[in-house]
């Protein structure tokens, strides 16, 4: 396993299950003796593997995870879970082999049968998903500071971080395979954590990491361009997403209505949905058609203040801490999410009063890095056309100087969107500087040409466009073009701390070379 590789979370204690049992209660064909088998865990990385362990062998793009059983066996691994495929492959290993047609669609139900976080499991928190192009991971932070202001211990899983109360590791993936879903929710559990928040990728719903769970309420932000290289369209794209409305997955949902794909999940979801929109941004029709509505009444660069009014005249006032109106949406799509799991709107809205608003962290969101001298300079996540003209333009309004953009495009990911994020970030700047991200196994220098040809298309060119490799230059050369009065905002890297070239996770944060930028510049 690579050693910067995030840890697994799973239950410090876990209970040990008959093997017999799981395959008499599946109807599981088997090979190999069960008798006085016991599992405690399951995966499907060697990498991870504790003894114990139920190892699932799954064809992967390059090779069938099958073919290392015997390794999987030298660690510890008591049983094998895998295809009629890779039984063959297996055969040598000496594990006894439980046979599914398809071992991934059976990952998650296994793996609840395992940790016990069935949806009839005992003592499970409260579970809330939000899925969505861009404000999955915004909401999920914004939902769990909200829970942590009403006093409950909280859990999150987000393409950032992974909390289990005052725990927090680093995510790998938006949204954990099955196994490890489960058993950090087992974690949890184990933790006493009364309400978890996670963020559900169109990747997640499709490679089925989140089966064998049903959250008490789901929750859909918005849709626009991106991950095209993952599916065909964006009708593709969108059916994906759509599957978090059904009841294997949800029992009660909440849209925004601000982008046309919002009213799509409401005449197709499988299961009742409220609705949510902002004054200004969803269609007049929806705006006036939505059981809850948002209307921003005052922005800054610390926090956006918004109220909030439901069914019946119910309404709320409250800040949010970060910038932008796409921000307040986000946070009342987190207290219409509470709303429908029960909590009572006057007593979110007391908590939050005794507090000034919403007290949430978001790492790499819109984050700040500088002091209260010199030009301000944001490092966000954003990676998508919707994304860089929503940061962007609230970035602008409260930027008295000019405005400098920092970005590039991840190698390997969707091509398609590489033009349009350039139109934008060019449109929307005063001065634009294009560098590097994640290359990958891409020439990083053709990236750049395809963005500096896409910041080409926009109408409203900037002041000063430059090419600069590698990105630690690129924040050096934004530096020294600011003044005080400027601002910076470096789109992609966001929190994360590597970049990918040629596979290898080079370590690398834009928060702390920012600094160091400034640090050099003379500004404190």
């Amino acid at each position: 396993m690579d050693s910067r590789n995030p840890p697994v979370l799973r239950p410090e204690h876990p209970t040990p299950r008959p093997l017999a049992l799981l395959a008499q209660e599946f109807g599981l064909e088997h090979t190999g003796s069960l008798d006085g088998v016991e599992v405690t865990g399951v995966t499907l990385s060697t990498g991870d593997l504790r003894p114990g362990d139920l190892y699932a062998g799954i064809q992967g793009a390059h090779s069938h995870g099958a073919q290392f059983a015997s390794r999987a066996a030298e660690q510890g691994a008591v049983a094998l879970l895998t295809d009629p495929a890779g039984a063959e492959l297996a055969a040598g290993s000496g594990l006894p082999v439980l046979l599914v047609d398809d071992p991934r669609a059976a990952l998650g139900e296994v793996s609840a049968w395992v940790y016990r976080t069935g949806a009839d499991s005992a003592n499970l928190p409260l579970l809330f998903a939000t899925t969505g192009t861009n404000g999955k991971t915004s909401t999920s932070y914004l939902l769990e500071g909200i829970l942590r202001q009403l006093g409950l211990v909280t859990g999150l899983s987000s393409t950032a971080e992974r909390h289990v109360g005052d725990l927090t590791v680093v995510s790998r993936l938006t949204t954990p395979e099955a196994s490890e879903m489960h058993a950090l929710l087992a974690r949890m559990r184990e933790g006493g954590v009364r309400a978890v928040a996670v963020e559900v990728s169109a990747q997640a719903l499709t490679w089925r990491r989140v089966d064998g769970l049903v959250f008490d309420v789901v929750a859909f932000t918005n849709l626009s361009h991106d991950h095209l290289d993952d599916y065909a369209d964006m009708e593709e794209y969108f059916r994906a997403k759509l599957e978090l409305f059904e009841p294997e997955h949800g029992r009660r949902g909440v849209v925004c209505l601000d982008t046309s794909w919002g009213r799509r999940v409401v005449d197709e979801s499988r299961i009742p949905v409220t609705t949510v929109a902002t004054r200004g941004h969803a269609s007049d029709e929806d705006y006036d058609a939505a059981q809850w509505t948002v209307e921003i009444l005052e922005e800054s660069a610390a926090y956006s203040e918004f109220r909030l009014t439901g069914p019946d005249g119910r309404a709320l006032v409250t800040r949010e801490p970060l910038i932008g109106w796409h921000m307040a949406a986000n946070a009342a799509l987190a207290i219409v999410m509470l709303v429908e799991a029960g909590f009572e709107l006057e007593a979110i809205g007391a908590a939050l009063d005794a507090d000034g608003g919403i007290r949430a962290y978001l790492p790499g969101r819109t984050e700040r890095v500088s002091g209260e001298r010199g030009p301000s300079v944001y490092v966000d996540f954003g990676h998508s056309p919707d994304a860089f003209e929503n940061t962007l333009g609230a970035v602008r309004r409260f930027t008295p100087g000019r405005t400098i953009m920092v970005f590039g495009a991840d190698g390997d990911r969707d091509a398609t969107k590489r033009h349009e994020m350039a139109r934008v970030a060019a449109e929307l700047s005063d001065v634009l500087v294009i560098t590097d991200h994640h290359p990958r196994f891409e020439d990083p220098a053709s990236i750049r040409a395809t963005l500096l040809d896409g910041a080409r298309l926009a109408e409203h060119q900037p002041e000063e466009t430059y090419e600069v490799s590698p990105p630690e230059e690129a924040i050096r050369k934004a530096v020294s073009l600011a003044k005080e009065g400027d601002s910076i905002l470096w789109a992609g890297p966001g929190h994360q701390d590597y970049r990918d070239i040629r596979g290898v996770r080079t370590p690398y944060s834009a928060r702390e070379l920012a600094r160091a930028a400034l640090h050099e510049a003379g500004w404190a």
